[in-house]
């Protein structure tokens, strides 16, 4: 069960890892939010952008890829244009060929966290899209990884 509490009580410092996104009005939705859907993008891209920056991943020829098995998203307060969206990012969980990513939405100027969201991936080979049994996921990813992972609930800054 996820505790929502804990979520709520969230800040950056529990993060080692932070993107800035500037919203579009395209991100709002009649309500006059960001869409929900734009979250998950959102996510999508600051796990990426990190796993680009960070682990080596070049996607168009990389030999392997991370494949989303699992996500969700936790609201709490909403963001809209034109705000200034700071992405949150580390990593609760490191299997042998699978991660636990968690992800924060701040508002820059803002305290609060917005939404807590989590994404997993196994590590596939890029010809067979299965996990490889024998080596997990790349070294120069799992290094990578380990950059931001938690430890005793808190991450070091990179």
């Amino acid at each position: 069960m996820v505790d929502l509490d804990r979520l709520k009580s969230r800040t950056r410092a529990d993060y080692p890892y932070i993107l800035e996104y500037r919203t579009r009005w395209a991100d709002n939705d009649m309500y006059q939010h960001m869409n929900n859907s734009i979250y998950n993008f959102l996510y999508d891209s600051v796990i990426n952008t990190y796993l680009i920056e960070h682990c080596g991943l070049r996607p168009a020829s990389s030999a392997q890829y991370g494949m989303v098995v699992h996500s969700h998203n936790d609201y709490f307060a909403s963001i809209s244009f034109p705000a200034i969206a700071e992405l949150a990012l580390r990593v609760n969980k490191l299997g042998k060929s699978s991660v636990t990513y968690e992800i924060a939405l701040f508002e820059k100027g803002d305290d609060k966290v917005r939404s807590v969201g989590e994404f997993i991936q196994v590590w596939v080979d890029r010809e067979t899209a299965r996990p490889n049994a024998a080596t997990g996921m790349n070294s120069e990813v799992r290094r990578g990884l380990e950059r931001i992972m938690v430890d005793n609930g808190r991450a070091s800054k990179l």
